[in-house]
């Protein structure tokens, strides 16, 4: 076991901390468990807190481009009011339930290049310090695989995921992020879209799914950017043909007489079109694969896009827990 010790606030010679979560991922909604592990300084210290926060790397569009951060999206005390003796090793258990909205971060365990990750921040002698970070793996729901695995028996493809700062509005929406994952269209209607952009919000109940098609131009048509919204409930996933509902869906989308209303409907932060679409590009990006059988069983494709997350994920788990900026 690897301790981080806790410098900065406070000092050398205090207590180290070494986080480790309980293997395999986790559904939103589910229970994150682990455990904290402290080994004691060179004197005693009174733990005041443990606390664990949930955070994710996201893009931000502003008028003059387009910027990455990380936000904290939940935080969970578990843990702290006691002495940790000089030298001492203690483990702090802890069990807790991920935000519903929780975005995915793989499907049939290849990962979509979201990166999510636990931090612990100990408070020590009215000072605190983040010191642990460890990455986050969380699959879908049932009624998010059911989508997904439709999407691709029907012969869609994976482009790819990233998370964006701000609000669709007119939905449910919990944290101040939501998850777009970009499919390239089937054969069948391969000549009427550029891709398709989805959005899962979950809740207690059911799954709100948010679907925008880049029309192509036509022939006499400039092509739109169309707007669906629809729900799912939990319960449906052993009684619905999901192949035929979201070809229902893609359908009725593409059938709408009327453009959807301005960008304006998603608030400040919508879902990007045209050039700007604030999704990562690079050799390989609009590779789609997996599609079949395993339905939309995807991961980061291309030599370049593969190395462009494998360093990001380096970076934010190594950097960007040192600074505590966080966006949002």
């Amino acid at each position: 076991m690897v301790f981080k010790r806790l410098l900065g606030s406070l000092g050398v010679g205090g207590p180290s901390v070494d986080t480790v979560l309980d293997p395999g991922a986790v559904a939103p909604g589910g229970v994150l468990g682990g455990q904290v592990h402290l080994q004691g300084g060179e004197a005693d210290f009174t733990v005041e807190h443990i606390t664990l926060e949930l955070v994710a790397r996201v893009e931000a569009e502003h008028e003059d481009g387009e910027s990455e951060g990380t936000v904290v999206f939940h935080r969970q005390v578990v843990g702290g009011d006691f002495r940790l003796a000089e030298h001492e090793r203690r483990s702090v258990p802890f069990s807790f339930p991920l935000p519903r909205e929780t975005p995915i971060t793989e499907l049939y365990g290849q990962g979509l290049g979201i990166v999510l990750g636990v931090r612990t921040e100990l408070g020590v002698a009215g000072a605190r310090d983040k010191g642990d970070m460890d990455p986050l793996a969380v699959r879908p729901l049932p009624a998010q695989e059911a989508v997904l695995e439709a999407f691709g028996q029907l012969g869609f493809g994976f482009r790819s995921a990233d998370l964006e700062l701000g609000r669709v509005n007119g939905t449910g929406q919990q944290l101040p992020f939501y998850q777009e994952i970009e499919i390239t269209p089937s054969p069948k209607y391969a000549h009427r879209v550029n891709e398709i952009e989805l959005t899962f919000l979950a809740g207690p109940a059911g799954l709100e799914v948010v679907l925008e098609a880049d029309e192509r131009d036509g022939p006499f048509s400039e092509g739109r950017d169309l707007l669906a919204h629809f729900t799912v409930d939990h319960q449906d996933v052993e009684r619905v043909d999901w192949n035929a509902r979201v070809e229902g869906w893609i359908d009725g989308l593409l059938d709408r007489p009327v453009p959807h209303p301005s960008q304006d409907a998603y608030g400040d932060h919508g879902h990007g079109h045209g050039d700007g679409h604030g999704h990562r590009s690079g050799p390989g990006a609009g590779t789609a694969v997996a599609a079949g059988a395993a339905g939309l069983a995807v991961g980061v494709v291309g030599g370049m896009v593969a190395a462009e997350v494998v360093d990001e994920v380096g970076d934010f788990f190594e950097g960007d827990d040192e600074d505590g900026g966080d966006e949002g």
